[in-house]
């Protein structure tokens, strides 16, 4: 039986890498999508093809539909995809709304919706004959608006929130399932802040921020065919918040 093949993008740091190194420990090939930081892309397929799975890494911008088409065609040379996880965001427009320009705020929007739109796109072209699943990266932010700090960030994942629930009726029929799942405040170098996770502990009832090795649990499992039933669902992994 062929190993599942999935595709993670933003997946040479935080979550994205987490994710694709639990892939891996539970037995998927994996194809590592990144923008920019080439280095730490290929660091993270080579430590992970060391376990004997097949791993790659790919230059992909999201916000560029030709490279998403090429990173999906990269991955169709390894196998069939059966699991996509849209991982890449970005959060470059920080603090109140009135203090950002447009153009910035564009550029995040790009990159947190249309570029989610774009890979669950070609992901259900890829899908389509075979099935698979998809696993969008949302945020807790989606509900909480985040004021004060990014909440054209929050109004994306809001927007990615209703495209999982929309695109997971369209395609259920196609043996497609399209999930999401939303972190609250998790330990990475998303944020510009680097003390902000401790610093926001004590607003979380768990109190404390998550690490990404909590959030690539959730992961794994909708790609699982324990999750085999779960479609059109956001699991809201926040500690709380």
């Amino acid at each position: 039986m062929n190993a599942p093949l999935t595709v993670v993008t933003g997946g040479s740091r935080g979550i994205g890498a987490a994710v694709s190194r639990r892939l891996v420990a539970d037995g998927h090939d994996v194809v590592i999508g990144y923008r920019s930081d080439a280095s730490a892309a290929q660091a993270v397929a080579t430590e992970l093809s060391r376990s004997g799975r097949t791993v790659m890494a790919v230059r992909a911008d999201t916000t560029d539909e030709q490279a998403v088409i090429d990173l999906f065609g990269a991955a169709a040379e390894i196998g069939i995809i059966s699991g996509v996880v849209n991982n890449a965001g970005s959060a470059r427009a920080v603090g109140r709304l009135a203090d950002n320009d447009i153009e910035t705020i564009r550029a995040d929007l790009d990159v947190n919706l249309i570029g989610v739109i774009t890979c669950c796109k070609y992901a259900v072209a890829a899908m389509t004959e075979s099935g698979g699943s998809i696993v969008n990266i949302s945020s807790a932010a989606a509900t909480l608006g985040s004021p004060g700090m990014y909440v054209h960030y929050a109004a994306a994942k809001a927007a990615v929130d209703t495209l999982t629930v929309g695109l997971s009726k369209e395609v259920a029929a196609q043996n497609i399932r399209v999930n999401a799942v939303a972190p609250g405040i998790i330990e990475t170098d998303f944020h510009r802040d680097r003390q902000r996770p401790q610093r926001m502990a004590s607003s979380i009832p768990i109190g404390r921020p998550g690490v990404p090795d909590e959030i690539a649990g959730a992961v794994s499992w909708l790609l699982s065919d324990d999750a085999r039933y779960a479609t059109g669902t956001v699991i809201r992994v926040a500690g709380g918040m």
